[in-house]
């Protein structure tokens, strides 16, 4: 399987949006390491908007947790922390 989603983009051209259900946490997945993120320690690359970091932060995180608390948006659906 190819990993299309290999290239680092900008926020902006994010591959998913995750958020939480209260939309305090979004997460921009800026690159995916690899192609299957059912593996146990996937990786992606985000920017990470938080009410403590309210124009984001860059850096990796787990798949899991991701997808433990957030759900997947489309980015029509977020909304900037105020």
């Amino acid at each position: 399987m190819k990993n299309l989603c290999n290239k680092t983009v900008s926020r902006e051209n994010a591959y998913e949006i995750w958020q939480l259900p209260d939309k305090t946490w979004t997460w921009y997945v800026r690159k995916k390491y690899q192609a299957d993120d059912n593996k146990e320690y996937a990786r992606w690359y985000c920017d990470v908007v938080t009410p403590f970091c309210p124009d984001g932060e860059t850096g990796d995180e787990y798949v899991a947790n991701i997808k433990e608390f957030a759900s997947k948006v489309t980015p029509q659906q977020t909304q900037k922390n105020v």
